[in-house]
């Protein structure tokens, strides 16, 4: 009788009703389905920990494959390609750089005093180092901005809005900016830029198409992107900031990868200690004691939008909403 994980099963259903409910179809089947099948269990047991995430698996059978199987499909497409699976999850990781997350970064940004000098701590590509970059549309063009250049090649990042949003009438003004990453993409190199597209799940083609611009404006720019630890290395990088300018630090659903509470307690402590204005943007779960000073329910599968460690909205976790708290 075949041993199942409860710590799999429980990881993939919640993934499957929490995350791709109402967001992929596609990926909601095969969560349903990996959480039951035995030969998925003997799979993902036999790797570390840190592999064991849905998106990871999922992007790696899509890119060996090179087509999105039917869920009833997976079990022998495991058994048929699971040696060259393994290798792209051992070797590859999410890194999924979402540019619609600064449309719920954008409203916090812009009240802050110009001009910015913007950390990414979990940058992977760059993409969200750019907000200045992009163009937005809040509430079905109720509200709009765009950079004066705005082309049809400029991606165009769709929000909806509920509450007291303090939505800018300006773009920020982005003086200096840095990425800092464990392992920073280059989009030059087309196998990465691939791999990130394969991050994007089935039935997302809005999603595709941003990423697709957003990747075009980078490559445009020169954004320094630095390879290092969020706690080593990142009061270095906070040296260089300008005179003159506000630093900010920020980041999306990046903590969650740092399986260490008490190195995600001590980034905290570090945050709050520092010269910088903090921003994260994180899973509710990720960072207890911020999602503890919100008295109102949790909206399922939202993140907590916090501005120095003080929540400010629930967010949609690609981007796609805001929801002010208060």
């Amino acid at each position: 009788m075949p041993v199942l994980s409860s710590a799999i099963e429980h990881g993939y259903l919640g993934f499957a009703f929490h995350e791709a409910k109402d967001n992929s179809p596609i990926y909601e089947e095969w969560a349903t389905h990996v959480a039951s099948s035995p030969i998925f269990h003997d799979f993902l047991m036999a790797l570390p920990e840190a592999k064991q995430q849905p998106n990871l698996l999922f992007a790696a059978i899509r890119w060996v494959t090179g087509r999105v199987p039917e869920v009833v499909e997976l079990d022998e497409t495991l058994k048929l390609h699971g040696t060259a699976i393994k290798h792209e999850m051992m070797n590859r990781s999410t890194q999924t750089n979402e540019s619609g997350r600064c449309a719920t970064l954008l409203p916090l940004l812009a009240r802050l005093p110009q001009p910015l000098s913007l950390i990414e701590v979990g940058a992977s590509a760059g993409l969200c180092l750019l907000p200045d970059h992009y163009a937005y549309d809040y509430n079905n063009s109720a509200h709009t901005l765009a950079p004066g250049t705005n082309t049809s090649d400029t991606p165009v990042l769709h929000c909806q809005v509920t509450g007291n949003v303090p939505l800018p009438t300006k773009l920020p003004e982005v003086h200096w900016r840095a990425g800092l990453d464990l392992n920073p993409l280059n989009l030059q190199d087309e196998d990465t830029a691939a791999w990130l597209q394969t991050l994007v799940w089935p039935g997302q083609e809005d999603r595709l198409h941003r990423l697709q611009k957003a990747t075009a404006v980078a490559k445009q720019r020169k954004i320094q992107l630095v390879k290092g630890d969020l706690l080593a290395d990142l009061p270095a990088l906070l040296e260089q900031v300008p005179t003159g300018t506000t630093p900010v630090v920020f980041h999306s659903a990046v903590l969650v990868y740092t399986r260490d509470m008490s190195k995600r307690e001590a980034f905290v402590d570090l945050m709050l200690n520092s010269n910088a204005h903090w921003i994260s943007n994180e899973a509710p779960g990720v960072l207890p004691q911020l999602a503890d000073k919100v008295s109102s329910p949790r909206p399922s599968g939202r993140f907590l939008l916090c501005e120095n460690g003080q929540p400010r909205a629930w967010t949609g976790p690609h981007g796609q909403s805001i929801d002010w708290i208060g």
